[in-house]
């Protein structure tokens, strides 16, 4: 199992400051509605797979909403500053690209309908797609999460989304539960501006995953549920972010914690929950 971004939460937080700044300083980017930046993202002890992974990697990233249509994706290229003994990527026999996308379509706007109750904003039908290229099928990932999503009024200087979606499993490293239905996920996303810091702006986001329902508990060392919970600090410039990330996993790839097991190279005990960490530097343009 590979990982999943961290810099999501720093596109989130551009959000707050380049979208802003776009009227007055379109000259300065590519595009005033396609935000985007390429990365470097360094992690710590991630845990996506049953054993623990480390990866320096390149990262191409975007962010837009404009009319009906709200997206946030990413596209990396896993290990291509380097990792430790447990990580592969694109120079040593590994997936050579990795990407999620988050496209949101507004119902209102499409439907000319507003469908705005109480602290509920707007309605989107919500999608979470995550790609693994991988070196063959037993490296391959193709996940499509489809739902409702919408974004809550809450009254205060923050922003919240929620996203609700069923789970259809295409490849998925030659697990048990490949090309069916196979689960749910609800989907958090949060951000609280701070403050004006060192010329720039910091701002707290959040971001959770939780998935359940899953006939992969059904295997053996794998459950049906697992949590990614991330936090993270980002300080955001007209052209520059940088990010510190902490990452809660529970199962995480819906390993089951401590399990034992033995891929032909020494018994090993699955780590699966507990803390990740990443730092994130990125130039937008």
């Amino acid at each position: 199992m590979k990982k999943t971004l961290l810099a999501a939460g720093a596109a989130v937080a551009l959000s707050y400051t380049v979208s802003a700044q776009a009227a007055d300083n379109s000259g300065e980017y590519l595009s005033d509605w396609w935000h985007q930046s390429v990365n470097v993202v360094g992690s710590y002890h991630t845990r996506f797979g049953p054993q623990l992974r480390n990866d320096t990697y390149l990262e191409y990233e975007a962010f837009a909403k404009k009319d009906f249509f709200d997206f946030y994706g990413y596209v990396d290229l896993p290990r291509f500053f380097g990792g430790n003994s447990t990580s592969q990527g694109i120079w040593n026999h590994g997936s050579p690209l990795f990407m999620e996308i988050e496209p949101r379509f507004s119902i209102d706007k499409l439907t000319g309908t507003d469908l705005s109750f109480g602290p509920f904003k707007e309605w989107y039908f919500a999608n979470n797609y995550i790609y693994d290229m991988g070196r063959n099928k037993s490296g391959r990932q193709s996940t499509w999460y489809m739902g409702l999503g919408t974004d809550i009024d809450t009254g205060l200087p923050m922003g919240l989304s929620l996203n609700i979606y069923a789970k259809y499993q295409w490849q998925n490293y030659l697990a048990a539960n490949e090309n069916e239905w196979d689960g749910y996920r609800f989907k958090v996303k949060y951000f609280v501006p701070i403050t004006d810091l060192w010329g720039g702006k910091l701002t707290y986001i959040g971001f959770t995953n939780f998935d359940w329902g899953s006939d992969l508990g059904d295997e053996p060392n794998r459950t049906s549920n697992s949590i990614a919970s991330s936090h993270i600090l980002a300080l955001n410039y007209d052209h520059w972010h940088y990010s510190v990330v902490a990452r809660y996993f529970h199962n995480g790839g819906q390993w089951d914690d401590d399990a034992g097991l033995n891929f032909g190279k020494g018994d090993f005990n699955v780590k699966s929950t507990g803390w990740g960490y990443y730092l994130v530097v990125g130039y937008n343009f």
